[in-house]
């Protein structure tokens, strides 16, 4: 069997029994490239067209029984990928990840990369929080964009902050990146590092209904970290809420926070009508991401 064959028939394999993706693949053929490269110890962009293609190179039953095996693993614990692999890719950054935190996935990344929020931050930008920061992508990615910049990160949850500190050592990011255990804003720790120009937060805000009605990919991920009820509300919005709240005054007179709310939009609006938000611009459309400076926030 060839290369492409095999990656063409564990494609079929992952589409046949229903798998859901959305943790680094959109799709049962790029989910199936990735499983087959990694378990083969093949580089993630191994070219299978073109001059360079390695589509026809021949694989020993053994290896065919690999992949097979690491498939039906992938089909029947219905987990992420990511989880199998320990290994996830955000905006060309490798990542460790495994069970005790949600798969980096954030639109934030994007726009760090992209420069999607630079017209909003001063030259004196010098002070970034990442809160819910999980497993550190997103505190990695802006101390890697912004070199000149000093980044905290927390989030509630000591396992995934255990994740987040491989990731930082990693990196080699360990002088620039603070890792901090809070529950929001409220840790004393948190609160002596700012007041931040830019704030991050990729928060839980999946709704009462959507969460019930989570694949079980998703269902494998601490609920913490996506769960927005946790406070007794049905929208989602219960840790944004609080975090509106509070967030001016850890803001710089020119801050801004940058929050992610996913597909939830219509929640959003309906918890805050009045409130005077910029959408921002991503691959999957300007209504999941959004920014507020801190004047909106005390005006």
């Amino acid at each position: 069997m060839t290369l492409l064959d095999l990656i063409t028939a564990s494609a079929q394999s992952l589409a046949d029994a229903g798998v859901s993706f959305g943790h680094g693949t959109t799709n049962a053929q790029d989910e199936a490239t990735w499983l087959v490269l990694w378990q083969l110890g093949l580089p993630l962009d191994t070219a299978l067209e073109g001059e360079d293609s390695h589509a026809a190179l021949a694989l020993t039953p053994e290896q065919v029984a690999q992949v097979q095996a690491l498939i039906a693993q992938r089909i029947q614990s219905r987990k992420p990928a990511a989880y199998l692999t320990r290994e996830a890719w955000l905006q060309g950054f490798s990542f460790y990840v495994d069970e005790r935190a949600i798969v980096p996935r954030s639109l934030i990344a994007e726009l760090l990369v992209e420069g999607g929020i630079d017209y909003f931050l001063q030259a004196s930008t010098h002070k970034v929080l990442d809160l819910c920061t999980g497993n550190g992508s997103l505190a990695v990615i802006a101390a890697s964009v912004f070199p000149d910049v000093e980044v905290s990160a927390s989030d509630l949850s000591d396992d995934a902050l255990a994740v987040a500190r491989i990731n930082v050592d990693k990196h080699g990011l360990q002088d620039r990146i603070r890792l901090l255990a809070s529950d929001g804003l409220s840790a004393p720790e948190l609160v002596a590092q700012g007041p931040f120009d830019l704030i991050l937060c990729n928060p839980p805000y999946v709704n009462h209904q959507s969460m019930v009605d989570l694949p079980p990919e998703y269902q494998a991920e601490p609920a913490l970290a996506l769960d927005g009820n946790r406070e007794g509300g049905r929208d989602g919005m219960d840790f944004v809420r609080t975090l509106l709240r509070h967030v001016a005054a850890h803001l710089t007179p020119q801050g801004v926070l940058v929050l992610e709310i996913g597909n939830e939009r219509p929640f959003f609006e309906a918890a805050f009508p009045s409130l005077e938000v910029i959408w921002l611009e991503t691959s999957a459309g300007e209504d999941q991401v959004l920014l507020l400076t801190r004047e909106t926030l005390t005006s």
